[in-house]
């Protein structure tokens, strides 16, 4: 009896030691993978928003989430889910054997694994940590780590992970993504039936999907609220009321890319934030969707105007951009840098360096006026001739204007009004190359050849380029640094903020002759094409050689606009495609579009201080300053002090 006694002792303790060592065998295998479930920390997808809060982009790589706290989880949704997965969620300690019990035995009587009675805990581990095959071997490590982590995690905490790392369909991951997805609402305003529908998605969230499946998934859902209401969780009339909603459902892309353009230039100049993906940030930019719309369309109408003057033309190469600013911060309203995103994604208005041609000629003209030149000056619309040498080979350039006629003398208001080649070349001749090229470099134009074609354009700039330069102009004398992003804050609520940065460069008063000059430009001169009546608008036109390149340039009183047309091989656009007859209507077209979306924009220029006006003996009205004239020699009449 003894020798029994011992043997089955020994075989009790042999027994226990060899559960033991399978418990601590498994446990060991799956101990690293309880800090997956504990330390969870899914990617979470990137929103980027429009200056008033509406959505450009989401931006995402593998999994669409965005993450919702369990203090933001609505009381009624996580009685659904409890309703239908696991009902003693919050009396279990991780697994419920009365279930499990239940799944063996309809297992055993099927003859394979159909059901295997997990907790929530369970189904968390194995979404998180585990493989999802059906295997004993697997079960017993789902059940250790189960009852482990109730001991590390509270069931609020369990919740939390198990609702924002579940799958809903359509590419939603998590529930707080569903819910915006698929109904465009918020957690907090979900009624009870979508409540029911989305919880009902996550077993077979493929096949319940409502944008496919809507009897389905509507039918699964008015099964789970009639186990709330046989678990007394709702009433009969909650109940009644639920399963009669048919709640509107929404097919949305995931992306929801409306500037594509800008998108890339965002992810270019936040290159260092390598979680952009999946870091689940808020980029606040700039950008007005309205008026991203409205520059689309207008890029969009010049190029079919062109396309229909230039019917045997290569229509595939044709492209544009139009990039628009606030003038008094540098702040990016617009930005389109293409006519067709999905034929190319090369964006014209940061990458391409085309040749601004007489867009440029105000940048000579200002340096004149701080160089004390006035409006009314005089200057030599005449013919030269200059010899130079390439490479040990004598050269000889003859520049002309075009229409290859020239006017002798010309006031400077005149020559800039009519953009006279000959007259800008005699007017560098006149201030010397040097001092031209020093201002050149402080407007932030590089990379500039140290000739006189200079002063026709004669290098290479981008679109965005000549936007921060022309702000010069717009913003009466302070260059403004383009400015997309205006604030990037993280999933915690820290916000960094993106700062304006401006550097003056001459006066309001000296800038504000040139506004009048470029404003008369508009009014008189070649870009007559771009007036929109009811708006003071001022800027300048752009060709080059063979109209290779069509440039508009110009600004109301607050928003400044550069647009560009040309080919991406760089040949001609087509006969008479200059910039006056491409772009300035683009510009009018634009500017038209804006006063119905901001109708309380603003008419006028400002007058600064210390500006006067003058009237000249031929009767013409000039402005000046007490750097900027009037000579000695000028036929001035009655001089007006302005405010």
């Amino acid at each position: 009896m003894k020798v029994l006694l011992r043997t089955f002792v020994a075989f009790i303790v042999l027994l226990a030691g060899a559960i033991l060592a399978i418990i601590i065998h498994y446990y060991n295998a799956v101990r690293f993978d309880l800090d997956q479930v504990v330390h969870y920390n899914p990617p979470l997808t990137t929103q980027i928003v429009d200056r008033k809060g509406r959505l450009v982009a989401n931006l995402f790589d593998k999994e669409f989430r965005f993450y919702a706290p369990f203090e933001t989880l609505p009381p009624r949704l996580i009685e659904a889910l409890l309703a239908i997965e696991d009902t003693l969620f919050f009396e279990h300690s991780g697994i419920n054997l009365d279930a499990i019990a239940r799944a063996m035995l309809k297992n055993l009587s099927r003859g394979r694994m159909l059901e295997g009675g997990s907790t929530i805990t369970q189904q968390l581990i194995k979404n998180i940590a585990l493989s999802p095959e059906r295997t004993l071997d697997r079960k017993i490590k789902e059940a250790l780590l189960a009852m482990r982590i109730e001991q590390v995690l509270n069931k609020e905490e369990i919740l939390e992970r198990y609702l924002n790392r579940a799958y809903f369909g359509h590419g939603y991951y998590g529930v707080r993504t569903a819910a915006l997805g698929y109904f465009k609402k918020n957690l907090d305003n979900l009624t009870l039936k979508e409540s029911a529908l989305l919880v009902g998605l996550v077993r077979a969230p493929t096949f319940y999907d409502p944008t496919k499946n809507l009897d389905f998934s509507l039918g699964r859902a008015n099964n789970i609220l009639q186990r709330m209401h046989s678990l007394g969780w709702i009433s009969q009339d909650e109940l009644l009321q639920a399963i009669n909603e048919i709640p509107k459902i929404y097919d949305t892309t995931l992306t929801a890319n409306v500037a594509p353009y800008v998108v890339n230039e965002v992810f270019r100049q936040l290159k260092e934030l390598k979680d952009i993906k999946s870091g689940g940030y808020t980029i606040k930019l700039n950008l007005d969707l309205d008026y991203q719309e409205a520059a689309q369309e207008a890029l969009i109408y010049g190029y079919e105007q062109i396309n229909s003057r230039q019917k045997t033309s290569d229509i595939e190469s044709l492209n544009g951009a139009i990039v628009v600013m606030e003038n008094n911060s540098g702040r990016i309203l617009a930005m389109v840098g293409g006519v067709d995103y999905e034929k190319s994604n090369f964006n014209r208005v940061t990458q391409a360096k085309r040749q601004p041609g007489s867009s440029f000629k105000p940048f000579i003209y200002q340096a004149a006026l701080d160089y004390s030149y006035s409006e009314s000056d005089l200057l030599a619309d005449i013919a030269r001739t200059y010899e130079y040498y390439s490479n040990g080979e004598k050269k000889i350039w003859r520049p002309k204007n075009y229409g290859n006629s020239f006017k002798g003398f010309i006031t400077l208001k005149k020559a800039i009004e009519q953009s006279l080649n000959l007259a800008t070349i005699n007017l560098v001749e006149d201030i010397g190359f040097e001092r031209i090229w020093q201002k050149i470099y402080q407007y932030g134009f590089k990379d500039v050849p140290r000739n006189l074609s200079v002063a026709l354009g004669s290098f290479a700039v981008s679109p965005l380029e000549m936007s921060r330069s022309y702000t010069l102009f717009s913003n009466y004398g302070t260059i403004m640094e383009p400015m997309l992003i205006d604030s990037i804050t993280n999933i915690h609520g820290k916000e960094i903020n993106f700062h304006e940065k401006g550097t003056k460069i001459t006066e309001p008063r000296q800038s504000f002759l040139m506004i009048d000059l470029l404003r008369n430009a508009v009014n008189q001169g070649t870009g007559r094409r771009a007036k929109v009546k009811g708006l003071e608008i001022a800027g300048k036109t752009g060709s080059t050689n063979n109209n290779v390149d069509a440039w508009f340039c110009g600004f109301s009183p607050t928003v400044q606009t550069v647009i560009w047309y040309g080919r991406d091989n760089n040949t001609p656009i087509g006969n008479n495609e200059s910039g006056g007859v491409a772009s300035a209507p683009v510009f009018a077209y634009f500017y038209e579009r804006l006063l119905q979306i901001e109708p309380g924009l603003k008419r006028s220029f400002s007058v600064p201080n210390g500006v006067y006006l003058g009237v000249h003996g031929d009767g013409e009205q000039y402005y000046y300053t007490d750097i900027s004239g009037p000579k000695e020699n000028d036929d001035y009449g009655q001089q007006q002090l302005l405010p």
